[in-house]
């Protein structure tokens, strides 16, 4: 059952209609709020069959002002480049002792990052990083030798994204706290990103629908059109 703030915020969306990005935002800023700073995310319903290899969507993005929440790295590497890691700010640093602490149960961190020649020991913990989306990825540059630069990306509100079995794409874009200004910046620098990780086989419209909503608050639907123009 739905409380009483949640409520009186639904009363405030008109859910037949699609916002411009600008008027959403509003009407989000304008929600009653709860008793902490709520994470906002956006839903993007994509135009693509997940089922087909070539229509899997995945890419990253790093967001203007980052997502208000402190992202803890762990970092696999060995030599000089674990002192690289350490000094550009990651979490937990280490190679075989890393992966081992890993796969005793050890999960306190957001983001992997690994140089390519440590991923013959990050590989064995596929069943473990996985499943929780953790696995670096050359990709996503999460596998590489520059390893200062990506940790400092991911510290700074480097975020992930990848079409789910519905095809659609869930991201956080901020906190509630940032402001219109800020979320919409945000919003823009990830669409912009999206849009040119559109796959070539991908035919009529790629972004079909979005919607924004805050951790406690009902979803506010977007309107697309402006969107599907540069897809």
């Amino acid at each position: 059952m739905a409380g009483k703030k949640y409520t009186s915020n639904d009363t405030k969306v008109d859910h037949d209609k699609r916002y411009p990005l600008e008027e959403a935002l509003k009407v989000l800023d304008g929600f009653e709020k709860a008793k902490f700073d709520e994470m906002v995310d956006i839903a993007i319903r994509l135009g693509v069959d997940p089922k087909q290899t070539d229509q899997q969507v995945r890419g990253a993005c790093t967001l203007p002002h980052g997502i208000g929440k402190k992202v803890r790295v762990a970092v696999f590497a060995k030599g000089e480049k674990q002192r690289e890691a350490t000094d550009a700010g990651a979490d937990a640093v280490g190679g075989d002792d890393l992966a081992e602490k890993i796969n005793g149960g050890w999960l306190e961190f957001d983001a992997t990052i690994a140089t390519p020649d440590m991923m013959g020991v990050v590989g064995k913990l596929g069943k473990v990083l996985g499943p929780r989306g953790l696995m670096p990825n050359p990709k996503l540059g999460t596998v590489t030798f520059d390893i200062a630069k990506a940790v400092k990306e991911v510290k700074a509100g480097k975020v992930e994204f990848r079409t789910d079995k519905a095809g659609v794409v869930h991201v956080p874009v901020g906190k509630r706290s940032f402001g219109q200004e800020k979320l919409k910046d945000n919003i823009n620098a990830l669409l912009e990103v999206l849009v040119k990780a559109r796959p070539a086989s991908v035919k009529g419209n790629f972004i079909r629908s979005m919607a924004i909503s805050s951790t406690m608050s009902p979803g506010i639907r977007l309107d697309v059109a402006r969107y599907q123009k540069t897809a």
